[in-house]
């Protein structure tokens, strides 16, 4: 009894740094500082799809990718400079893009509310207009976020999902940043309802004499001869709808044409909880949309800077 008495106060303890914490971020945060920022964010975001249709994609990745190293604190967007190795050297972060919106946003923002919006809040902000700007369902971002002044190049190439991963490992590394392994990674994964991939990504399952037994042989067929210009040529992660915000990605994986092995495993991965995930969302377009914007925000809840910690950065790319 005396043992549990002195451990209760330390739980307690605990319990309220982790809710204080998320508390700090709020739908509010800039309510009185920068009022405009998501109508802001938004008109860049739209300007962007209208001459790159890959834009939206573009930016979930980065957030994604941002959140998945420490936290969702602007860390992917820092390049090489003095004291900071930039995460963009890790194997995940192979010809990530979109920096050129991120700084078309970011100045955007800097005019109207100069030194007072975060990239990380850029981020989350850019990555839920990305999906209602392609016919998807919007949530309410939390915002109050701080930039890193570090990055974690060892970080990214442990934490990354690779898409040449199995159910196992793309599941442990959910589960590493306090993400559901089931629910939030097969909803998250959806964010490839729309964008695009190189061939080097998927080629290896193309392999004419030893081809993947999950991948639908038509449809491997047609890969192949899109992949025939070389292995940095551009595909549609959905071959159906790929530039629309929806649920024909379960589909298609329901009907093995999912475009990478990390995708594909969520539904041929034998006994797996994922699969009636994907057969759930895949029958209701309500029931992933509600989903895909919790788990964002989860995502957006990993580890973030608040208060004094980190900085505004100016430069998205650069630390002040």
């Amino acid at each position: 009894m005396a043992s549990f008495k002195a451990i209760t106060p330390l739980i307690l303890c605990v319990s309220f740094i982790v809710v204080s914490v998320t508390a700090q971020l709020s739908s509010t945060f800039y309510d009185t500082t920068c009022s405009n920022v998501s109508s802001i964010v938004h008109g860049v975001v739209e300007q962007a799809l209208q001459s790159d249709d890959r834009a939206g994609a573009k930016l979930i990745r980065l957030h994604f990718h941002d959140c998945f190293v420490d936290g969702c604190d602007g860390s992917v967007l820092l390049e090489d400079q003095s004291g900071v190795t930039s995460e963009l050297g890790a194997p995940g972060n192979g010809g990530i893009t979109g920096f050129n919106i991120v700084n078309d946003i970011k100045t955007a923002v800097e005019n109207v509310c100069p030194g007072v919006v975060s990239c990380a809040d850029i981020l989350a902000l850019s990555s839920r207009d990305a999906v209602t700007l392609a016919g998807g369902q919007g949530w309410t971002v939390q915002l109050g976020r701080r930039d890193s002044r570090t990055a974690n190049l060892q970080g990214a190439r442990d934490r990354l999902p690779s898409p040449f991963e199995n159910l196992s490992q793309l599941q442990k590394k959910f589960r590493d940043v306090g993400l559901d392994n089931n629910t939030d990674l097969v909803a998250l994964s959806g964010a490839h309802t729309f964008g695009r991939s190189r061939c080097r990504f998927f080629d290896g399952r193309l392999n004419t004499s030893n081809p993947d037994p999950t991948l639908d042989s038509t449809y491997a067929d047609q890969l192949r001869q899109n992949c025939q210009a070389g292995r940095d040529t551009f595909v549609n992660l959905d071959p159906t709808t790929p530039n629309t915000f929806d649920r024909n990605y379960f589909t298609n994986l329901q009907n093995n044409q999912g475009l990478l092995g990390s995708d594909q495993v969520l539904f041929s991965t034998s006994g797996a909880s994922t699969i009636s995930t994907v057969n759930n969302f895949a029958s209701s377009e309500s029931a992933f949309a509600s989903a895909f914007a919790q788990s964002m925000i989860n995502m957006g809840n990993i580890d973030p800077l608040t208060g004094t910690n980190g900085e505004i950065r100016i430069n998205c790319r650069r630390l002040n």
